[in-house]
């Protein structure tokens, strides 16, 4: 029997020395929920548990060359991206995959878990008026939101109007995550006519490097799998909540979610 091909899912990010974000979180949670991974790599960081030492972007003719060779040729079902690095980078991967029939999940990463930049700052305007037009789902957290809007979330009422600016510059849904308000975790999912709110347990546990990456590329690879966006988004918190639950230690700084945890339990 020939063995059925998995979904496929493309990352397009950059690269984290350490293994816990970028795209070695992408393609481990890509493996984790049953889907092919495929990468795009972007940038290359050299980093640690302890923060990011720098970072260097590929040229964009290498960014188009592997946009290119796998979207030629192997295709993708859902399409994921992290950190872009530059205008150049954005432009160019925001021409090809807007042009391409796959839902386009964009977690517009500006820092690192430990506030490192990872975007520079003439990048922020073309991600807004290039990249969120051609998303189907955007997951800023709440300084992305600052970011891109100008928008300063407080309290979890004002998640709400987070989501309406962001729906402002173009994408499909907006999903806002609120793990930085104080109290109960909740993220705010909307396309400007539904409403869904995602609640979750808060864990005891600094080693959450990784979570935007890992819920992103969830989010992708059961769009892939064949979920509407309001059930991929809430499988791909279940799974990121017990990532996080799950996270270890790893060198002397923040360690990584967990990204294999359902088979180590």
């Amino acid at each position: 029997m020939t063995p059925l091909t998995p979904p496929r899912v493309l990352t397009v990010a950059g690269s984290d020395s350490g293994g816990g974000a970028g795209i070695q979180a992408d393609l481990k949670t890509m493996l984790a929920l049953g889907v092919h991974g495929m990468s795009v790599i972007a940038a290359v960081t050299a980093q640690n548990s302890l923060g990011v030492k720098g970072y260097w972007e590929l040229p964009e003719e290498a960014v188009r060359a592997q946009l290119d060779a796998v979207l030629g040729d192997i295709g993708a079902q859902a399409v994921k991206t992290g950190m872009l690095a530059s205008p150049t980078l954005v432009e160019t991967v925001s021409e090809v995959l807007g042009a391409y029939p796959a839902p386009l999940v964009v977690d517009p990463v500006g820092v690192s878990k430990h506030g490192d930049s990872l975007l520079a700052p003439e990048a922020v305007e073309t991600i807004r008026t290039r990249l969120m037009p051609v998303a189907t789902v955007v997951t800023p957290n709440l300084w992305e939101v600052e970011q891109l809007t100008s928008v300063v979330v407080e309290d979890e009422k004002d998640l709400r109007r987070a989501a309406e600016a962001v729906l402002g510059l173009g994408p499909r849904w907006a999903l806002i995550k609120g793990g930085h308000l104080p109290g109960e975790p909740v993220d705010l999912l909307t396309d400007g006519t539904s409403e869904y709110l995602f609640r979750a347990e808060r864990h005891d546990n600094r080693h959450t490097h990784g979570t935007g990456c890992t819920l992103a590329s969830a989010v992708a690879s059961h769009l892939a799998l064949g979920a509407d966006v309001p059930t991929a988004v809430e499988k791909a918190k279940e799974y990121v909540t017990g990532a996080i639950a799950h996270g270890f230690p790893l060198g002397g700084g923040i360690g990584p979610v967990d990204h294999a945890w359902r088979w180590r339990s």
